[in-house]
């Protein structure tokens, strides 16, 4: 029975298509990391910064490739008929889950070639290659499960889940980022009884993480680390069990909470109105379920207290740390740090989450009523944007926060300031019109998704790495980049022309065929049996 998962996810022609891109993102990725980390690093840096981009990739794989689709499939009515077959719901969360890990795993091996001739040039070590791909392939599955588990979780859960992360997340931003290396000096204030265990406890939580254990692994420590290494994996495999088992347990409740219980609104006063855009507020309504809070608390979070440390300069406490500061300022700065904010807030407009449905199917039960409506281009357009911008939009301003406080700390002059905030927008424009392009022509927007959130600044990185930086600022988030340093205008403003350009040509195309291409993919695929 189980066999049958996997036939049919071989011959599903979306999940193919997803597979085949996941695979060739992941080979270009780390082809292109290895590279210019070969013309540009001795030894051993160039394998502890490898470790941290296959994990990154690892926690986006597993994101697509295991919790997108586990996430998305209650939604569809069509599984009741399997949850009331002998297949209980149990194992056929099992057998989707294996599934999602055996595409995992086969995207992970398809950097191995890679990792090989990097350990034949002497950059690596032939024993380095083992925990390179296994703890990325281990936290990738258990990145898929937990967004599933979020996704499975009751209303109430999920809202006591947030507080509990909110919590976590200011627990870290003063103990990892205001403490910081006088964590210890702190601690030591209070009683040996307490101070210790504590600095004990964060101590091995520093250390005791696949981003932490890579990093100290790969910089020399491999002698001393295989012993925490194993203890790691064993702690993340049983973790994954457990989210495997919450998972199969949940599934059932959930699609019945999904379908069957009424429909209660705990928060009347912001239900906000509906008046003539009808479309645009269910779509901003429906990025609003999962909203993805954390992660901007996250970020939002630590750029406010570095804007701060930005402003005090040389004025900064000194029983307060700035190790990781200064970190960041060497390694990219408040211009890189708002570049990638400014990605981060585009990347709802990329993937078209506000009308974008799971499968062929759901799309078409939803195009079969608004093709009935005197609902226009316009209308899709301004409820896309508007369901974008909502989620995009913290992120943005967090960007625009920290370079506010560059130009009053004297780090960046206003010029600068507003040609890097005019960037931002041309790029966050120039991705809502792609993204909306292939809404409009039915086609899949998680390939693109990747390569316009992930794909460009990886490029542009490796151009910069590289030594040709005018290259890497033709492209969207090289401009946004190169604004914030202050390039020469001659140079930096032929890329955002070009995006300009671009994105002037895109939006009218789309806005002019939209109705049209959405009629004629409704027309193709009404009716069809289409396997996803």
């Amino acid at each position: 029975m189980v066999t049958s998962f996997f036939v049919l996810a071989a011959q599903s022609p979306g999940r193919q298509l997803a597979f085949r891109r996941a695979v060739v993102a992941h080979i270009l990725a780390v082809g292109a990391m290895a590279l210019a980390l070969t013309w540009t690093m001795p030894s051993p840096v160039p394998g502890m910064f490898l470790g941290q981009v296959l994990l990154v990739l690892a926690i986006l794989e597993g994101a697509t490739l295991l919790g997108w689709r586990l996430a998305q499939l209650p939604k569809s009515q069509a599984l009741e008929f399997l949850l009331v077959s002998p297949l209980r719901p149990g194992w056929f969360f099992l057998a989707e889950v294996a599934v999602g890990v055996a595409r995992i795993g086969l995207v992970t091996l398809a950097g191995l070639p890679l990792l090989a001739l990097l350990a034949a040039l002497g950059l690596l070590a032939p024993l380095d290659l083992l925990p390179l791909l296994l703890l990325p392939f281990t936290w990738a599955v258990i990145t898929g499960l937990a967004l599933i588990i979020w996704a499975y979780e009751p209303l109430r859960v999920r809202r006591w889940g947030e507080r509990g992360m909110l919590l976590l997340v200011l627990l870290y931003l003063v103990v990892g980022v205001l403490a910081g290396e006088k964590l210890r000096s702190w601690l030591m204030l209070l009683p040996d009884a307490i101070g210790y265990p504590l600095f004990r406890l964060f101590r091995g939580f520093h250390f005791y993480n696949p981003f932490g254990m890579l990093k100290t692994y790969l910089e020399g420590g491999a002698a001393e680390c295989w012993e925490a290494l194993l203890w790691l994996e064993g702690g993340s495999v049983l973790l994954a069990g457990l989210l495997l088992w919450r998972g199969a347990t949940r599934l059932l409740a959930h699609f019945h909470e999904r379908h069957y219980s009424p429909a209660v609104d705990l928060r009347p006063g912001k239900r906000g109105e509906i008046a003539n855009q009808p479309l645009t507020w269910w779509a901003v309504r429906r990025v609003s379920q999962y909203r993805g809070q954390i992660n901007l608390w996250l970020a939002g979070g630590f750029c406010v207290l570095y804007a701060l440390y930005t402003l005090a300069g040389q004025h900064w406490p000194a029983w307060m740390g700035r190790g990781v500061f200064v970190l960041c300022d060497r390694v990219a700065g408040i211009g890189g740090l708002a570049t990638a904010l400014v990605v981060l807030a585009a990347v709802p407009a990329a993937f078209q989450y506000g009308l974008w449905d799971a499968n062929a199917q759901e799309r078409c039960r939803r195009l079969e009523l608004l093709l009935l409506t005197r609902l226009g281009a316009r209308d899709y357009w301004n409820a896309a944007a508007a369901a974008a911008w909502q989620r995009g939009r913290g992120y943005f301003f967090v960007a625009l926060l920290l370079l506010g406080a560059a130009a009053l700390g004297g780090q960046l002059g206003a010029g600068q300031v507003l040609a890097a905030a005019a960037s931002g927008v041309l790029l966050w424009s120039l991705y809502f019109a792609l993204g909306f392009r292939a809404f409009s022509r039915g086609a899949q927007t998680n390939g693109l998704g990747i390569m316009l959130t992930v794909g460009l600044p990886v490029a542009a990185c490796v151009l910069g790495r590289l030594g040709v930086p005018t290259l890497a600022q033709l492209l969207p988030p090289g401009g946004v980049y190169g604004a914030a340093y202050g390039t020469p205008a001659g140079v930096w403003v032929l890329g955002p022309l070009l995006a300009a350009m671009l994105t002037f040509w895109v939006a009218r195309r789309s806005l002019h065929q939209c109705e049209r291409e959405l009629r004629r993919w409704y027309d193709q695929h009404h009716g069809q049996k289409v396997m996803t």
